[in-house]
Formats: C-alpha cells, structure tokens, sequence
C-alpha cells in the first residue's frame, strides 16, 4: 500500500472496508520508538517495547531496532521533538525501515507531522493492536466490532491524499462553491458506516443479553476466564471441557467469547467463557467496541484470572488485567487466581501463594483436579445455605426447594419437613416464610 508520501503501510483511503495497517506481503522492517516519562523506570520500558516487539511480529513484520528517549511531556508536534526525530530518521535509513512503531498512542497531528518529516509510515501501538485484531477476528460480532474500532481509530486521522479534493463542481450560476471535497466524502462514508455498525452491534448486544437471561433462567453459575493474552486461558478452556478452541502460542489468538457447560465435582454445574486476552494500554478504541461482549466478564459470577508463570513480569500482568476489570466494572467480581505454566517455571508456587491461587499446567492437565474442586467450592459459596421448615401439605414449597437449589439434607420431623439447601438469594427471599431463623443466644 502506497501513499503520496512514498511509504508504504499506514492507513489507506476508506474505501468501505478498513485496510490493513502493516503491509504482510513481505515482512516489514520496523523501527520501536519508546519514551520513558516520569514514573516509568527503564526496566518497565524496556518490558514495554518487548511487547511491542511481539505485537509486530503478530501482526507479521520485524523490529530490527529500537530508539528510546527521556523526556517530561510529549512535544505537541511530534512528540519527541525535533532533534529525536531526525534520529529516528537515521535509524530508520539506516536500517531500511518501511515503518516506525511508537509504544505511545499518537495524535492525528503527530502522526502526520512525524510522517511528513520520516518519509515513511509512523504507527502507534494502537493501530498495531487493532491490525491484529482484524487479523484474528473471525465471527459476525467480532468483525463488526475490530471494524469499528479501526473506524473510530481512522477518522480523525484523514487527511487529503490527492492533489485534488474537489469532488464535484458547483454548476453554472450556483453559489454554492468549488463543490464537496474528496476529505469530506470519505469521513461522511465513515460516519455512515460507523452508524450501520453501530446499530448492528447494538442489535447483537441485545440478542447476547436475551442469551444471558436464558441463562440464569437455567440456574447455572457463569465462569469467565480471564487473563493477560496468550497466558493459557483457550488451552485451559479446552483441558477443562474439550472446548475444541483454537489456542496458540501467539498474542491475541482468541478473540470471540466462546461458552462450554462444565461439570464439577459434587454434581453443579457452570457455564465457563472464555474471552479476549488483555494486555498493556488496552487501546480504549477496543474496550468501548467490545464492550457488549466484556459485559459477559462483568456479569459473570466468578473470574477464572489465568497468570502466565513463565512470564518475565507475571505482576505487571496482573495489575494491567485489573487495571482492566475495573475499567469495564467487573473490578469487584469475585476472582479465582490460577497460576498456568507450571511446567515452564519454577517460580508458579509462590505466585500462588501471594495471589491465594492454585497452580497448574493446563499444557499437561496437572493441578487440574484440585482448581475443579476449588472452582467447586468457590461456587458453593455464592450460595445461600439456609434450614427451612415446609409444612406436610406444602409439597409445592417442598418442589420449589429441589427445583431452585440444592438440597443438602431433609429429616422429617413432627411439626414439618426440615430441609438444609443452598438456594439463590433470590430464592431465599421467596422462600422467606419457611426459613429457620437461627435462635441468638441470651
């Protein structure tokens, strides 16, 4: 892909569809430009551009060099300034980049700036993360949601790519100017599909909320499987119920919510999601477009966070997930840690102990039996376990109680029928009139 300029990558014309925003048909040369502001130590910059490193290679090119830079605030114009740029300039020749990757979100007018002045493509790790995500999305839902992030993303960076914008001619006698500008044709062929998708996503946010209602009418607990990406979450999902998903060894390989009946020990039952990975700076361009799908983690009952053991910072990715959770209101989601990869560190058992987790690797299936009967006993307890006491002519009441929960003991007694059941709180309440109410002691 070919602009004015010269380069190749970055955005193209709208033409109805995103573009993709690194060329893969060749492998791209990439130069990584990270900034180490106030509060960002260099251990945590260079952990940064790693990533970053790995984005790229996801999204199918290679970071041959890195430029770094200390520095208080970004510069409006280009945000590193001017001196750092032509630096990146000689990088960039030097090592025949097609394009410069920053870790920082750019803005519009940087990133037009910072191409003018390097004659080559300049990105940022959101435009690398959204590529990616248009790669891997393959569901109705998911590409309509990847598109209209990368449309959001786009339009306040169009620009005029041609010599001449004039789309049409005012006619003779009309006052009406020089006509509409080929800018202003693309950004309202933007808004409009930004409205189509809009309303489609709402659409499809409606039908998984019906889902979701169909499901507690089921009385089954909702388990998501949370995580950094590419911790492990489909390779448990799949050790767990044969889910079948795809799981590789790459970021973002997952992208669609994918739900499995799991059956634990004792006899419950749960529905167990997997969902999209996170990572650092989650473009916010993502969380909103996904946000009807994250509902699924912020309605869930309990989280499954898988922690990549073999991971050179597992802390750090689990603040950023957090980070993350609190951000689409599932911060207060009761949360099962679950320490992955043991098989590939040594340091998985003290993870676990700091976190109160269980460690296993879901690779091999060890540890896999005692985080089913710890998930097992976590789903116990979001129930109620309450004695209540049905008169002998209230088999309804008696029904109920098996229908809407699980009966742990029943003993017939003179007065009525003494049953000990874990019910919903909902329930509880319904059943109110027939509870036990503990006596308090004097």
């Amino acid at each position: 892909m070919t602009d004015t300029t010269g380069h190749r990558g970055g955005f193209g014309d709208y033409g109805g569809e995103t573009q993709g925003l690194i060329d893969r048909a060749f492998r791209e040369q990439i130069v990584l430009v990270g900034v180490q502001f106030d509060g960002l130590t260099s251990d945590e910059l260079e952990a940064n551009l790693d990533e970053l490193a790995r984005l790229v290679d996801t999204a199918g090119a290679d970071a041959v060099e890195r430029v770094v830079q200390r520095r208080r605030t970004p510069d409006p114009a280009t945000f590193v300034g001017a001196g750092k740029v032509e630096e990146i300039h000689q990088v960039s020749r030097q090592v025949d980049a097609d394009t410069v990757v920053f870790d920082d979100e750019l803005t519009p007018a940087q990133q037009h700036n910072l191409e003018r002045l390097l004659h080559r493509s300049a990105l940022d790790r959101t435009a690398v993360i959204l590529d990616i995500f248009a790669q891997n999305a393959t569901t109705l839902e998911g590409k309509a949601q990847v598109e209209l992030a990368q449309l959001r993303y786009s339009l306040p960076r169009l620009r005029g790519r041609r010599g001449n914008l004039s789309q049409q001619a005012g006619g003779i006698g009309s006052r009406r100017g020089p006509g509409e500008t080929q800018l202003e044709v693309d950004r309202r062929r933007i808004q409009r599909r930004l409205g189509r998708l809009e309303r489609e996503i709402d659409q499809l946010h409606r039908t998984r909320r019906t889902q979701r209602k169909a499901r507690r009418r089921g009385r089954h607990r909702t388990v998501a499987i949370v995580g950094y990406t590419n911790a492990g979450k489909s390779t448990l999902l799949n050790r767990l119920t044969g889910a079948g998903v795809v799981a590789e060894d790459r970021l973002f390989a997952t992208l669609d919510a994918t739900t499995r009946r799991l059956d634990l020990p004792g006899g419950e039952s749960v529905l167990l999601t997997d969902t999209v990975g996170f990572i650092r700076k989650l473009p916010h361009h993502l969380v909103e477009a996904f946000r009807s799908t994250l509902e699924e983690v912020a309605e869930a009952d309990l989280l499954l966070h898988v922690v990549d053991a073999s991971a050179a910072d597992p802390e750090a990715q689990i603040d950023a997930v957090r980070r993350v959770l609190r951000q689409i209101g599932a911060g207060d989601v009761d949360e099962l840690v679950v320490v992955n990869k043991a098989d590939l560190s040594d340091d998985a058992d003290r993870l676990a102990r700091r976190h109160d987790g269980i460690v296993v690797s879901a690779a091999t299936g060890s540890g896999v039996e005692e985080l089913l009967a710890t998930l097992a006993d976590r789903v116990r307890r979001l129930t109620a376990e309450v004695e209540l006491l049905v008169p002998y002519d209230r088999g309804d009441v008696l029904a109920a109680v098996h229908r809407e929960g699980e009966v742990l003991d029943i003993d017939h007694r003179p007065e009525g029928t003494r049953v000990l059941a874990r019910l919903e709180p909902a329930s509880v309440g319904v059943l109110g009139d027939f509870v036990v109410v503990p006596e308090t002691a004097s």
